[in-house]
């Protein structure tokens, strides 16, 4: 092929990335995560508001879990220093130099896993729930997929895509079919069903993989139930919203975000729509977004922590009230022309005497 001459058209703003990271950790690290890292790198060259793993998560069209498993993953080679409140939220993240070889990177990024290119395929650790998905090397690929099942199933997904599968596709597809334990008609099942909905983003389909596992899904059947309740969501938040119709496409962009980001039941959602409906008096999902999001920063499960945020709030808001009114002074009346002149003070003979005169009068 011919050699292309690369140039830059002139100064511009710019973030700089390290040759070490593109020469050593970029080859090894999924596609997912190299843009979380490079991201990072972009924020700390230019002043980010409100920076947090939900903004990380929007402006990069991955779930939080993604944007955390892309941080873990950073962590164990070296590369970021993550710290936490004790309670498992990240507080802080500091970007290490990258220095490493490409042997201690390696030993880094798999050790947990044990997964080596001489080492049986095996060998890496699997737990039942939603495992940390492993990055596969070639050898392990090359062995996986020499499995008949999975070259069927590969092709079938190859026929729903309309195009060949991406190396980010393939790790999927071998982390659901070999850690998670999904089977080939499963895993064919959900790149089916997140198609038919335009979702081919491979972030939305590993979302709604482990949203499946968590559930215990391991076979088609179970699923299309899930997605029955599911789909029965939609119909539970339009009648919240007192909407004769079915949710449109950016409403119901809204409700998934809802349901896999949030990861909220559905009575939690409609509250949160009733409460929009009360405010606002129509079907204002951004309204009802934003009480999502806010119930989602304070770990909102169930609705007994919504009454505990009710009380707090009302706390706050009664104490506020009380130091007002403690601090307040008592207005004096208005100087005008009907009380300018001093005000006489009447006792009962002085009415008793007017009532006299009044009937002397008839």
């Amino acid at each position: 092929m011919d050699k292309i001459t690369l140039y830059s058209a002139g100064a511009i703003d710019a973030t700089v990335v390290s040759n070490i990271f593109i020469d050593t950790y970029m080859p090894a690290a999924n596609g997912s995560y190299v843009k979380v890292y490079l991201y990072l790198l972009r924020c700390l060259s230019g002043h980010v508001k409100d920076f947090s793993i939900s903004y990380l998560a929007d402006r990069l069209d991955d779930t939080e879990k993604d944007i955390v498993r892309a941080l873990k993953y950073w962590e164990k080679a070296q590369l970021i220093k993550l710290s936490d409140n004790g309670s498992g939220n990240i507080t802080s993240i500091t970007l290490n130099e990258p220095n490493c070889t490409t042997q201690s990177f390696e030993t880094a990024v798999y050790s947990e896993h044990e997964a080596s290119e001489k080492e049986p395929l095996n060998t890496i650790s699997c737990s039942a729930q939603a495992p940390e998905r492993p990055i596969y090397t070639n050898a392990q690929i090359a062995e996986l997929t020499n499995n008949d099942e999975i070259k069927w199933t590969m092709n079938i997904i190859e026929l729903y895509l309309e195009s060949p599968l991406k190396p980010k596709d393939i790790q999927l597809i071998l982390y659901l079919y070999d850690c998670v334990n999904f089977s080939s008609e499963l895993i064919m099942y959900l790149y089916e069903y997140c198609i038919s909905k335009n979702k081919k983003n491979t972030s939305y389909i590993e979302a709604v993989a482990l949203s499946w596992a968590e559930q215990g899904i391991k076979t088609v059947d179970e699923a299309e139930t899930a997605n029955i309740q599911y789909n029965s969501n939609y119909t539970s938040v339009s009648k919240a919203f007192g909407l004769h119709r079915a949710p449109g496409t950016v409403e119901k962009n809204y409700i998934d975000k809802w349901i896999t980001k949030y990861g909220f039941e559905i009575e939690i959602i409609v509250e949160a729509c009733n409460r929009s409906l009360l405010n606002t008096q129509k079907a204002d999902f951004k309204y009802a977004d934003k009480i999502l999001d806010n119930w989602s920063q304070n770990n909102v499960k169930k609705p007994d922590d919504i009454k505990k945020l009710d009380s707090q709030f009302n706390a706050i808001k009664n104490a506020k009230q009380s130091a007002l009114s403690a601090t307040a002074t008592p207005s004096k009346p208005a100087n005008n022309r009907f009380n300018a002149f001093p005000q006489r003070n009447y006792s009962k003979e002085d009415y008793e005497d007017i009532e006299k005169r009044l009937l002397n009068r008839q």
